[in-house]
């Protein structure tokens, strides 16, 4: 296939494309938000992380005829048997903010005991060519942590104000970019992917 130059991301969550633009800014590759193309996301029908990044990656690279990234995450609470889990984006609703969906997390767990919050957030990262000669590429991470009981931290986005990682001692809300990316599930499974495209699209194009 013809070098790969630019990579269309299949998001248009400003704190998602930040964080995965620092991941791939050493590749000399330009990654492309799907929003600066006008393509809007797909309906979300899968019931699986990587079902969902798969629908979202196919739909940007029919629509760009470029290769496109995609990922979909959520958080899993142990003690709600893993959900919000795909549902963790629209939680609250279809249209539901990121503070809405918070709140109805936090009612939910209000009786969880503190021994009883642990939760992971689960991540699937996919690449995916446009004329699909290529297999996608699919790689996925899991992070784990507490959810606390009330907010910490102005950073980050959906629920790492809440979301308490033991070792680092802060919430992901708290963290700096770069501490979040170096220990997150998105993080995890977008070097996974890096590491994936370097060794089986552009062998020998990518200096690592």
């Amino acid at each position: 296939m013809p070098a790969v130059t630019r990579i269309v991301l299949a998001s248009s969550n400003p704190g998602k494309i930040r964080e995965i633009a620092d991941l791939f800014a050493d590749l000399g590759i330009t990654v492309i938000p799907q929003s600066d193309l006008n393509i809007e996301s797909p309906p979300e029908t899968g019931v699986t992380f990587v079902e969902n990044a798969l629908i979202k990656a196919r739909y940007a690279a029919q629509q760009s005829g470029l290769p496109a990234m995609a990922d979909d995450s959520g958080i899993a609470v142990d003690a709600l048997d893993g959900n919000p889990g795909v549902y963790s984006a629209r939680y609250a609703g279809a249209n539901a903010t990121d503070e809405q969906n918070l709140d109805k997390l936090l009612n939910e767990m209000s009786d969880i005991t503190d021994a009883d919050r642990g939760a992971g957030f689960h991540c699937a990262a996919v690449l995916v060519c446009p004329d699909e000669t290529c297999e996608p590429l699919v790689a996925e991470a899991v992070w784990r942590g507490t959810v606390l009981r009330q907010r910490h931290g102005v950073g980050g986005f959906g629920y790492d104000p809440v979301f308490y990682d033991a070792a680092a001692g802060k919430t992901g809300a708290q963290m700096s970019r770069e501490e979040k990316n170096a220990v997150s599930h998105r993080g995890k499974a977008f070097r996974q992917l890096k590491t994936l495209l370097q060794d089986k699209l552009i062998p020998q194009q990518i200096s690592t």
